[in-house]
């Protein structure tokens, strides 16, 4: 799986050993605010998923490292959106990196790889209306918003960007073909 690098991140694959730090940010309850906390086994179950989508579709999540310290700070990727063939962008970082543009600067190398790499045609990214830090990076992607919907046991607003609205800025980006 590609490797993509930049100005402040590296995502990289993740793989078993990014358990432990995986399993804390999971159960984080104010990192997961929005989301569901997970279990040590949701967890589990979830980092496996990470590993086994890129093998079965050419995209997935990403462990997201900071450059200057080495360390995993979160995750940001691609998936399918519950119940759907829609492909969702989705994102958690750690509260140390929250405000800090990480959350958007992931993203954007996410969307780069699916419109570039991956070939997608669309992207979609849901959010909870109350989670307005989520809903600011969502717009700052040009994402457009298109309704509300129901996703993941919760009432959501629904964003998408198609490959031909989208309007890549220059923010560095290598990928790493491994």
């Amino acid at each position: 799986m590609p490797e993509i690098e930049t100005a402040r991140l590296r995502l990289r694959d993740f793989n078993l050993n990014d358990f432990d730090y995986l399993f804390r940010l999971y159960s984080d309850a104010e990192v997961m605010k929005y989301l569901l906390p997970r279990t040590r086994e949701q967890t589990q179950v979830s980092l496996s998923k990470h590993i086994q989508q890129w093998q079965l579709h050419n995209f997935g999540m990403w462990a997201v490292i900071h450059k200057e310290t080495d360390k995993m700070i979160g995750r940001c990727g691609l998936g399918f959106l519950e119940n759907t063939p829609e492909v969702e962008l989705g994102y958690v970082f750690d509260k140390s990196c929250w405000n800090m543009g990480i959350a958007t600067e992931a993203s954007v190398a996410t969307l780069k790889f699916g419109f570039w790499e991956a070939k997608l045609n669309q992207i979609v990214a849901i959010a909870d209306p109350e989670n307005i830090a989520s809903v600011r990076v969502i717009q700052k992607l040009g994402m457009k918003y298109e309704k509300n919907a129901h996703h993941y046991g919760h009432d959501v607003t629904y964003y998408a960007l198609t490959h031909t609205e989208w309007q890549p800025d220059d923010s560095l980006y290598i990928l790493k073909k491994s």
